[in-house]
């Protein structure tokens, strides 16, 4: 395919989501909002709730809830992290009984699967990092019928679909370090690629289609090759990571990780491939996987957030929805340790601001 610049394949309707997404971006089609270059915050603008309801729920406040996670796939590093926070606050909370359960693989219809036994067995609370936003709405709305509270965290549904969303940090914030992180790496027209895991993915969707708009803004000249997916499959991230050093040479000085698995398996490829220094890998990573590269310094930047705090946050929402303290309307949530954690665009929590590992900092963290 020609190589264009962002400024050009922006032009082709790459933001739109129409012309090129299918094969191309993995990124969606919502409106962007890109952060100013000099790094001035914008102001959240005030919206009203958008989230969904359950129907009918039996009165839950302070009583014993039995409450299972379903995120994307299980037996990963960040999943078992975002595991642990929740099991963490339910400890601490002393009256959820919580487990963690879903597929082994990122499948959407294993995860449906699964938050559909869960909903005909009984459950209290759903928690969920969805594979796909729209296809996994129909069960999530199943369980709020059938008066099941329901939070998202990772990776959103359909508003509609849940009551409430757990956001590891906003989109264009992700967006802003990942490409501000590279751009140091690789200069201001370098060529980069990307390994997401599907096109589809809502997370990461989001985070593509506002590392675009970011990149046209701040960065208009560097160059994006190619956007492939990796299903979040440790050897199939290598290989598409292997495949892109190969297909465009010297053209390319930069890979996008955009999962825990594609980063180190991208850094992995780099490493094997001998182009330590001449390939950049910036990407969202637990820092435990990604201390060898960056220790050795084949990896520069990895950001990421606290994925224990974000499962801890998560319960910690859960359980305020079951005793009726966060309701439609609020601006802030109690979080436990967390302290108050802010609401924004209507039905989302916040958990904070992006986080940047480098060599200086990495060994810091443990998981």
């Amino acid at each position: 395919m020609k190589k264009l610049t962002l400024a050009a394949l922006l032009g082709l309707g790459l933001v739109s989501g129409h012309a090129l997404a299918a094969g191309w971006t993995g990124g969606d089609d919502q409106k962007t909002n890109p952060l100013a270059c000099d790094g001035t915050p914008s102001a959240a603008a005030a919206m009203p709730y958008d989230g969904g309801a359950p129907t009918n729920p039996p009165d839950r406040k302070g009583k014993k809830i039995t409450v299972v996670d379903v995120p994307k796939l299980i037996g990963i590093g960040y999943f078992n992290a975002t595991s642990k926070g929740i099991a963490d606050a339910a400890a601490e909370l002393g009256n959820v009984d919580a487990k963690t359960d879903g597929p082994t693989k990122a499948n959407i219809d294993e995860q449906i699967t699964f938050l559909d036994n869960y909903i005909t067995s009984g459950v209290d609370g759903i928690l969920f990092a969805a594979n796909d936003p729209v296809a996994i709405a129909p069960v999530l709305k199943k369980a709020l019928e059938k008066g099941i509270n329901v939070v998202g965290y990772d990776a959103n549904s359909t508003p509609d679909a849940r009551q409430w969303f757990v956001n590891q940090a906003q989109f264009n914030g992700i967006a802003k370090a990942l490409v501000d992180s590279m751009a140091a790496e690789i200069g201001e027209e370098g060529g980069f690629a990307i390994v997401t895991s599907t096109f589809t993915t809502p997370n990461q969707a989001r985070w593509i289609a506002e590392m675009s708009a970011y990149a046209e803004k701040c960065h208009p000249k560097m160059k994006w090759l190619e956007t492939v997916e990796a299903q979040e499959d440790n050897n199939l991230s290598f290989n598409q990571a292997t495949t892109l050093i190969n297909k465009y040479g010297d053209e390319l000085k930069g890979i996008f990780g955009m999962t825990s698995v594609a980063t180190p398996a991208s850094a992995e490829a780099v490493t094997q491939a001998n182009k330590c220094g001449n390939i950049a890998v910036v990407g969202l990573a637990t820092p435990n996987a990604m201390k060898p590269y960056v220790e050795k310094g084949c990896v520069k930047s990895v950001v990421l957030w606290n994925p224990v705090d974000l499962g801890y946050a998560a319960m910690q929402v859960l359980r305020a929805v079951a005793d009726g303290t966060l309701q439609p309307g609020a601006t802030s949530v109690k979080a436990g340790k967390l302290g108050e954690l802010q609401v924004i665009n209507g039905s989302e929590i916040l958990l904070g601001a992006p986080y940047v590992f480098n060599k200086d900092n990495i060994g810091q963290f443990d998981f």
